[in-house]
């Protein structure tokens, strides 16, 4: 499937009847999930309705890392292969996946004020989770840096590769190292330890900003292909015109 969309025309033909599925599958769980995580779920018991929080910062969490993940391969296949639509979707996730970890990290902090009495804390989790939003932050700003498109985007994807090693410290700083910041509730062993009432809209909420975050990209790399075909006809236009 992947070797199929490798190819810009294909991957066109798909991107333009997936954008609308997967934007109207993001609206529909997103409405779904809002209405479940503010109205549907019981406040927590410990943390009453600050828990409602979680819905928003622990997809964005996970679908920054994904994101990040998905650049990071992204880049690798461009760098080694170069394949131009790798880096056509490595730029394209990259301000998508910045939103999310900038997301994660506002939220946490507004979470961590009444949970743990500051709004931040230099503990392992967060800090490399800041260092993943300065990666995409940085991947944005090397790629408008150069004014050598090509120079640039093997830059970029060096630096995207390099900040695959932050993943792991993301997820498993809170297993290394003491921390305030509680560990997996989810996808542990002995399945999930959150409570079903809460588990149920904080998966919808990620199927759906997993969706939204799939949309966002498809229809960026479509528009990026678009932009290069109209400008490759263009310039042929101008070089017969030239010819004449």
């Amino acid at each position: 499937m992947i070797s199929y969309l490798a190819n810009p025309r294909r991957f066109d033909i798909f991107a333009r009847y997936a954008i609308p599925v997967a934007g109207a599958l993001a609206a529909v769980l997103i409405a779904v999930g809002l209405y479940l995580s503010l109205i549907g779920s019981p406040p927590d018991y410990q943390q009453g309705d600050t828990i409602r929080i979680m819905y928003i910062h622990v997809p964005a969490a996970w679908l920054a890392l994904a994101l990040y993940f998905a650049m990071g391969i992204s880049s690798a296949i461009f760098f080694i292969w170069r394949h131009n639509l790798a880096d056509v979707a490595a730029a394209s996730i990259a301000p998508v996946g910045m939103v999310f970890a900038g997301l994660c990290l506002i939220t946490g902090s507004l979470w961590g004020k009444p949970t743990w009495g500051t709004w931040w804390i230099w503990d392992a989790r967060l800090t490399s989770m800041l260092i993943q939003f300065l990666l995409f932050l940085g991947y944005m700003a090397l790629r408008g840096a150069l004014e050598d498109e090509k120079l640039a985007a093997r830059l970029a994807a060096i630096l995207a590769m390099a900040g695959l090693l932050n993943l792991p410290i993301v997820k498993f700083s809170v297993d290394w190292w003491a921390s305030l910041h509680q560990g997996a509730t989810v996808f542990r062993d002995g399945g999930p330890s959150i409570d079903p009432s809460q588990l149920a809209p904080l998966l919808v909420m990620a199927f759906g900003l997993t969706a939204l975050a799939a949309w966002i990209v498809m229809y960026r790399m479509r528009s990026v292909i678009m932009d290069r075909r109209a400008r490759a006809l263009s310039q042929a236009r101008e070089a017969r015109g030239g010819a004449a």
